[in-house]
């Protein structure tokens, strides 16, 4: 298993105490790559809407990894993704301000994921807040984790069939929870990337977990969320079997004539 922390952009909403580049070598002269921090804000119809991209680009083996503002670990079977997290307007309404409310986190997307390189495996996402604990992701107070099943093989349109997917909810340690989810999730191969606007392929695909899409049950603070963990885990059962060549049927000899 992988596990890939991420600093949430400081200029957005957080200030990360690691003011400046922090370089950890892997060993040989590989190439190196510089972390992206990237932020936007959008008003559509006086609902304010916020999307946060961080991430670092990262070479492993025989090169360098290098941080940003943050730090991370390349996931196993992909050394290069990026994490967007969406945040939306919440309403709150206060006695002494109808107007008060707070950037609630929407979605959170794996960015250019390679599907073919973690087919089948199992994606894993990951809140943490300014105390070093896991945020709650659900609708259940155990769910810590959102996971899918990558598809195997590689999907030939988007998707958004949770059921599909295997999308489920687990607990820090990785144990599944049951019940209804109030969760749903898409995997996008065609259109443009919520990370950057690059063109989608099956090599560059956004994976999107959408933490409740109703806002009336999981209405996470973007303002708590200070950092991002992305993981895989193989997942055997997935891969697809092997269908076994057909047994040649065997030629009669030919009956001696008398």
């Amino acid at each position: 298993m992988s596990y890939r922390p991420v600093r949430e952009d400081p200029t957005v909403t957080l200030h990360s105490p690691l003011s400046g580049p922090v370089n950890s070598g892997f060993g040989g002269g590989g190439k190196k790559y510089k972390s992206k921090i990237i932020a936007g804000v959008t008003v559509v119809a006086l609902v304010p809407f916020l999307l946060s991209t961080f991430a670092a680009s990262v070479t492993v083996g025989n090169g360098a990894l290098e941080f940003g503002q943050g730090s991370q670990q390349a996931i196993a079977c992909d050394s290069k993704i990026y994490i967007a997290m969406g945040e939306e307007w919440k309403s709150a309404p206060a006695q002494n301000d109808p107007s008060a409310g707070f950037f609630r986190v929407r979605a959170v997307t794996v960015s250019n994921l390679d599907l073919a390189q973690c087919a089948g495996k199992k994606l894993r996402v990951r809140l943490i807040n300014g105390n070093s604990q896991e945020i709650v992701l659900g609708n259940i107070p155990d769910a810590k984790v959102m996971q899918i099943s990558l598809p195997n093989p590689m999907p030939q349109q988007n998707t958004s069939d949770s059921t599909a997917l295997l999308l489920t909810y687990l607990t820090s340690t990785g144990s599944p929870i049951a019940g209804a989810l109030a969760a749903t999730v898409s995997v996008s191969i065609s259109g443009t990337s919520v990370y950057d606007g690059s063109v989608l392929s099956a090599n560059n695909a956004d994976v999107t977990f959408f933490i409740d899409p109703t806002a009336t049950a999981v209405n996470i603070d973007g303002q708590s969320v200070f950092r991002t963990t992305v993981e895989t885990i193989d997942n055997p059962s997935a891969q697809i079997a092997e269908t076994p060549a057909p047994t040649p049927t065997p030629t009669p000899s030919p009956t001696a004539m008398p």
